[in-house]
């Protein structure tokens, strides 16, 4: 016999499994430099600013809208997990690799010095660490990207 792994109410009205609480934050987490670019265009004076004050090296910024293009990606998918299923399938990785991508780079930065002046990037290292973590291991979210996870109707 089967057990139910899933209640009906984890189910949203398309019949797909809900994606945790967790996922958007990740989603986030890594399109932090397109959230900050949209910050700076909001706050105008003081845009040049903040974008210096966070990205110093303009190449860093650069680097971070495109490893944050996956994320906002994501975030365009997450509508459409039926009518594109291999490309959702295929998505989890692609911001798996983008995570993994980042630690690198944050990675060779630490080892260059570049990032010791302040707490935050450490900090969010951290964070990009147990977000990579998180997205491979989970099984919910596991579950999330899998077909066979749909509600019957």
């Amino acid at each position: 016999m089967n057990a139910v792994k899933y209640l009906p109410d984890e189910y949203d009205a398309k019949g797909q499994l809900r994606l945790p609480f967790l996922f958007w934050l990740i989603l986030l987490l890594l399109a932090r430099t397109w959230l900050l670019l949209i910050m700076a265009g909001a706050s105008r004076q003081q845009g040049s600013d903040l974008l210096g004050l966070f990205y110093p090296d303009r190449q860093a910024f650069w680097l971070g809208l495109m490893l944050g293009a996956p994320a906002l990606a994501g975030l365009l998918l997450t509508g459409y997990r039926s009518r594109w299923p291999r490309l959702w399938q295929a998505w989890r990785w692609v911001l798996a690799l983008s995570l993994a991508v980042n630690l690198a780079w944050q990675g060779i930065s630490f080892a260059a010095g570049d990032l010791l002046t302040s707490p935050w990037p450490l900090l969010l290292t951290l964070f990009d660490g147990l977000a990579l973590t998180w997205l491979l291991l989970n099984a919910r979210l596991r579950d999330c990207f899998r077909q066979e996870h749909q509600l019957m109707e």
